[in-house]
C-alpha cells in the first residue's frame, strides 16, 4: 500500500507491505529500499492481540529535517552521504546508493570482512542480500550485523549486533529509532525476529500512521 504526501504522484511517497489470507494478516513496514516517509502500523485482532511496529514516537514528533540531520549525526562517515544523495525526498539503503555500488568510493566497504568468512560478494550484494547471499539469510544477516566472524551460535545474539565496522549502520539507525527496536533495514532483517513483520489470525483492524 503506497502513501503520497502533497500530490498522488509526488516524490514524497512510501509504502507498507502486507498480505491478507482467509483469516490472517501478514505485513510490515520496510526500510529495505529507502526511508521516505515516517510510517508505523498497529494491528488489532478479535482475540485482543494488539501490536505496533514502525518508526518510534520520537521520530514522528520531530521535523523531517531533524530526522535527516539525526541520521547524519549517528552514522559513520561512509553512510552520511545517504542523507544527501536524494534529499529531501529519500534516504536510500546503501545497496541502492552509488557510493556503495561498483565504482563508488565505498564499493569495497564490506569486501575484506566478507572474504574473511568465505563470502566473495560486492558490498551492494551484502547490504541487499543478493548473489550467493540470496539463499543464505543467516550469513547475510550476520555480515550486515557484523557478527559473521563469531561462532555461529552467536550470530543472532542482538547484544552483539553492530558493535564494530564494517556493519550496515543504515539498518542500525532504523532499529535504534524503531518501536521496540524492530525494523526491516535489509532484506533478511527478519532473521532472529528483528524485523517489523507482524502476523496474526482473525484480524479486526489495521491502523497506519504516516508522518512528515
Amino acid at each position: 500500500m503506497y502513501f503520497y504526501l502533497g500530490t498522488p504522484n509526488g516524490q514524497y511517497a512510501d509504502f507498507i507491505e502486507f498480505t491478507v489470507g482467509p483469516d490472517v494478516f501478514n505485513g510490515n513496514t520496510t526500510r529495505v529500499d529507502a526511508f521516505a516517509l515516517k510510517l508505523a502500523m498497529r494491528l488489532h485482532a478479535h482475540d485482543g492481540y494488539d501490536v505496533q511496529v514502525g518508526d518510534d514516537y520520537g521520530t514522528f514528533q520531530e521535523d523531517r529535517a531533524a530526522t535527516f540531520a539525526k541520521f547524519q549525526a549517528e552514522v559513520p562517515t561512509e553512510f552520511k552521504g545517504l542523507a544527501t544523495v536524494n534529499a529531501p525526498y529519500r534516504i536510500p539503503a546503501p545497496g541502492s546508493a552509488p557510493d556503495f555500488r561498483t565504482g563508488g568510493k565505498y564499493a569495497n566497504y564490506f569486501t575484506a570482512y566478507a572474504q574473511s568468512v568465505g563470502v566473495n560478494e560486492p558490498t551492494s550484494n551484502i547490504t541487499g542480500c543478493a548473489g550467493s547471499l540470496a539463499g543464505n539469510p543467516d550469513m547475510c544477516a550476520a555480515l550486515n550485523r557484523h557478527t559473521a566472524h563469531l561462532p555461529q551460535s552467536q550470530w543472532q545474539d542482538p547484544a552483539r549486533y553492530y558493535q564494530a565496522a564494517p556493519a550496515n549502520y543504515y539498518a542500525k539507525f532504523w532499529h535504534d529509532h524503531g518501536i521496540n527496536h524492530l525494523a526491516y533495514g535489509f532484506p533478511y532483517d527478519d532473521v532472529a525476529g528483528q524485523s517489523s513483520f507482524v502476523s496474526h489470525g482473525d484480524p479486526q483492524w489495521l491502523l497506519v500512521a504516516v508522518g512528515w
